[in-house]
């Protein structure tokens, strides 16, 4: 399991149909002093009644009603057994080959052989260039990516600690984005429009 602090997070501002043609919550995590924040951004914190955050993430929603500027949201919003998706950025491994990039196979290492881990050739004698996403040696990780349904073990409200089931991309300590499964909302949605 990974256990991961999740919040508390304050909304930061509420985005409505009426007013900005979509329904969406925005939250702030990580309080920071007020020093620590340009103009801009204290005039949009002191809008909308909310202490001022060091990261910022908005996240769609079916209905603003329930949400208000300045509330706070805690991990008493998860629930065990529930699914969730989980993204983040992942470890950063610097300049790869293609053999630990892409898994490819190494050449002969015998008879004068000089290419153990180096690419084949690159292009062709008939287009005359080298094709977009050619598999070559580059930079690998550091890279967005989403962790799918992923189990909610156990919650700890007091604590703030959130356990689930499987491992998390990112090194210790790297921020997260939890929301819960897209699988779960698309069946919960097709439930909702049968009925």
């Amino acid at each position: 399991m990974t256990v991961i602090e999740a919040g508390p997070c304050v909304v930061t501002q509420v985005r409505t149909p009426e007013k900005d043609g979509y329904a969406a919550v925005q939250l702030g995590y990580l309080e920071q002093h007020k020093s620590r924040v340009n103009k801009p951004m204290a005039g949009h914190f002191a809008a909308h009644s909310a202490r001022p955050s060091r990261v910022l993430r908005e996240f769609r929603v079916d209905s603003t009603a329930e949400l208000k500027p300045g509330q706070e949201l805690d991990v008493g919003m998860f629930e065990e057994g529930q699914l969730v998706d989980i993204r983040g950025v992942s470890k950063g491994k610097g300049f790869m080959g293609t053999v630990r990039r892409y898994g490819f196979s190494r050449g002969p290492m015998t008879h004068g052989s000089k290419s153990h881990r180096r690419p084949a050739s690159a292009g062709s004698t008939d287009a005359q260039r080298v094709f977009l996403g050619k598999r070559s040696p580059g930079h690998m990780g550091n890279e967005t990516c989403t962790v799918r349904d992923l189990k909610v073990m156990r919650v700890e409200g007091e604590r703030g600690l959130l356990y689930v089931r499987g491992s998390v991309p990112g090194p210790a300590g790297g921020l997260l984005e939890i929301r819960p499964s897209r699988s779960e909302t698309i069946s919960r949605r097709r439930r909702h429009h049968k009925e």
